[in-house]
This record gives structure tokens, C-alpha cells and sequence, in this order.
């Protein structure tokens, strides 16, 4: 039940936002680097875009009663979505989630927010 435990509502739900990022991600690398469709690529990056973008306000649906340190996190996650698709920015697109140290196959922020979300479920 989500009002006995919020914080591992919100992990299962944003973890499932995660998976669906990787997904598209996995479908832009390949457009990109196997397709050349650069395109498509562009395409794949706007979607990662929308879904981060759209995550504050489909988490508030469920008025969780979670800090608002949580809450500012997951807004921070949209407003920073919101402002890639406001410039069009691709490469920003692209970063999302990706600190500038980040190396493949290390978790991104996302994963690393729904594992602190976890802990505290």
C-alpha cells in the first residue's frame, strides 16, 4: 500500500521510468551508431526528454507523503528535461541523467536516486 511505504512506491515507479530511459536510449544508440539515422537519433533523445520531463508531474499524481528533499530531487530530474526540449538541444538531451565522470556501465542519477529511494523504503 502506498501510504505504509511511499518511498518504495516511488522506487518501483521511478524505477520503471528508468527502465523505460534505458530502453529508448538503447533504441537511439542504435540509430545513431548501427542505422546512421541521425534523425531517428534526434527523435529517440526528444522522448528521453518527454519522460524526464514529465516525471514530477506523474509522481504528483500519487500526492506522496515523501520529504521535500525527495520531491526537489524529482522536480530538479523535470525542470532540467524541460529546459533541453525548451533549447533543443540534442547533446543536452543526450546528457541527461550523466555527470560529466560518468563511465559506461556505472548507474546514472536516476538509477542512483531510486537506489537511495530503496534504502529508505
Amino acid at each position: 500500500m502506498i501510504s505504509d511505504n511511499p518511498y518504495g512506491f516511488l522506487a518501483d515507479r521511478i524505477e520503471g521510468i528508468a527502465v523505460q530511459v534505458r530502453e529508448i536510449e538503447a533504441q537511439a544508440y542504435k540509430a545513431l551508431y548501427e542505422d546512421k539515422d541521425d534523425l531517428a537519433y534526434r527523435e529517440f533523445m526528444r522522448r528521453k526528454a518527454m519522460t524526464l520531463a514529465d516525471l514530477a508531474e506523474d509522481v504528483a499524481v500519487h500526492d506522496l507523503p515523501v520529504t521535500d528533499s525527495v520531491k526537489k530531487r524529482i522536480k530538479r530530474f523535470s525542470f532540467s528535461a524541460a529546459q533541453s526540449l525548451e533549447i533543443g538541444s540534442v547533446f543536452f538531451m543526450s546528457a541527461l541523467l550523466y555527470p560529466e565522470d560518468h563511465e559506461v556501465g556505472e548507474p546514472n542519477d536516476l538509477d542512483n536516486f531510486v537506489a537511495e529511494l530503496k534504502s529508505l523504503s
